[in-house]
């Protein structure tokens, strides 16, 4: 999350992304000043977990579950993406590409770099090049989401750039798996549930959000956020058992649809007049005009937050913390804000608690060049030396470009016979040494 500050406060200026890890369990947020990792293991306290200051103006910082793995990329140095065992505080490898990076994503099995019009898609246990996806649709906003289940590892990108097709890609197989038309405007927001069995969609116009099986690609549910102004959806978010969905926008309001069905099953409905005018509607559904139809089949929120503040961008999530749901909304005014969510009645979420995550000492004011909208900030900064396909740093037992170039698969005997356990920080790539 890369957000343009909307006033004057010194915690809005600082704050320049932020991510939850696959499993929220932590809080990434990038800086100024480097970046910090957040345990949200508890409500009430907000323990840093580390503090990279070696490293200013950080836009992209994603952990990878609970172990000491840490991508991070400057914008003082857009085309180089830095891996780092924090715990450590040693540098596993750094890669350099082409143009600048725009998303990094990444799970137990890939690591996925998202440039404006091309992917690269790294086995994560040695950083080899699996595969480049090249010529891919122009993709300013570096949108894209990858899979975390154990068993799977998709990859959803925008299939174009004037409309909003869904690419879905396994990264595994490294094989296309199905292309999904999802709305007529281009897309805003992309996410997999935690078993990637189901994609959520939001589009630039902000007003529709639909959600798609994995792999089959047909739509499951359609969730109206709102019809009288277009906004900017910034995040969409699963929680863990897959029954809630949240999004986030550039208002003041945070929705949480519920994944259910409502339609009773047959013999259970009662003779009710409201239950006659559903049946009338739903007759007449078949024979309006197609967007009326889908007007008529859509859900609202189950419940909402509120929010003191407008016209900033923020991050959702949905985590179980100390047995309870919670809503997770870190926002670019440089706080996390925790919300209670009742399970059984939705409705208004109530806030329980306040974090400040960056310390209020800046006293520098904003440059105008110094703001950023998504993360096209960095296609404005100057180019660095890095040119051609991707390349690394020299690693023991390596080659330079990662062990493929331009799109090439990597023979299957060079690959190891599973995954590692990232979750365990004895077991990471084994990379931890360089030649000078």
């Amino acid at each position: 999350m890369s957000r343009r500050p909307s006033d004057g406060s010194p915690g809005t200026r600082r704050l320049l992304c932020a991510s939850f890890n696959q499993d929220t369990t932590s809080l990434a947020v990038g800086s100024k000043d480097g970046y910090k990792l957040f345990s949200l293991s508890s409500v009430d306290t907000l323990d840093c977990i580390h503090h990279g200051n070696d490293m200013s103006d950080v836009y992209i910082v994603e952990r990878l579950f609970s172990s000491s793995l840490v991508v991070v990329v400057s914008r003082t140095m857009p085309q180089r993406m830095n891996i780092y065992h924090f715990k450590k505080g040693t540098e596993i490898c750094n890669y350099c590409y082409s143009s600048n990076i725009l998303a990094v994503r990444l799970n137990r099995q890939r690591l996925v770099v998202c440039l404006e019009e091309s992917l690269y898609i790294h086995n994560i246990k040695d950083m080899k090049l699996l595969k480049s996806l090249l010529s891919t649709p122009t993709n300013h906003k570096g949108l894209c989401a990858l899979s975390i289940n154990h068993s799977n590892s998709y990859l959803a990108y925008p299939g174009s750039s004037s409309m909003g097709d869904i690419i879905v890609y396994d990264t595994n197989s490294l094989s296309h798996v199905v292309e999904i038309s999802a709305h007529d405007s281009p897309l805003a927001a992309l996410s997999f549930n935690t078993s990637g069995t189901m994609l959520t969609s939001a589009s630039e116009k902000g007003t529709v959000i639909r959600v798609f099986t994995v792999p089959d690609g047909l739509r499951l549910f359609e969730f109206r956020r709102g019809m009288k102004r277009y906004v900017s959806i910034s995040s969409l978010s699963f929680s863990a058992d897959g029954q809630y969905l949240c999004a986030s926008s550039n208002t003041e309001t945070v929705h949480v649809f519920k994944l259910e069905n409502h339609s009773p099953s047959v013999g259970e409905e009662s003779p009710t007049w409201s239950s006659y005018v559903g049946k009338v509607f739903s007759a007449a559904s078949t024979y309006l005009p197609t967007p009326v139809s889908d007007m008529m089949h859509q859900d609202r929120a189950f419940a909402t937050v509120h929010l003191n503040m407008f016209g900033l961008k923020n991050m959702c999530a949905l985590a179980i913390i100390q047995k309870l749901l919670r809503l997770l909304i870190a926002s670019s005014d440089g706080h996390l804000y925790i919300y209670n969510v009742d399970p059984q009645e939705g409705e208004e979420c109530v806030l329980v608690k306040k974090h400040r995550l960056l310390e209020m000492d800046e006293k520098k004011p904003l440059l105008a060049k110094e703001s950023i909208e998504g993360q096209s900030y960095a296609a404005t900064v100057a180019a660095t030396a890095c040119t051609g396909p991707p390349t690394g740093t020299a690693l023991t037992g390596y080659s330079e470009d990662g062990g493929a170039r331009k799109g090439e698969v990597i023979p299957e005997h060079e690959l190891a016979a599973g995954p590692v356990s990232l979750d365990d920080e004895q077991e990471f790539p084994p990379m931890t040494s360089r030649y000078n």
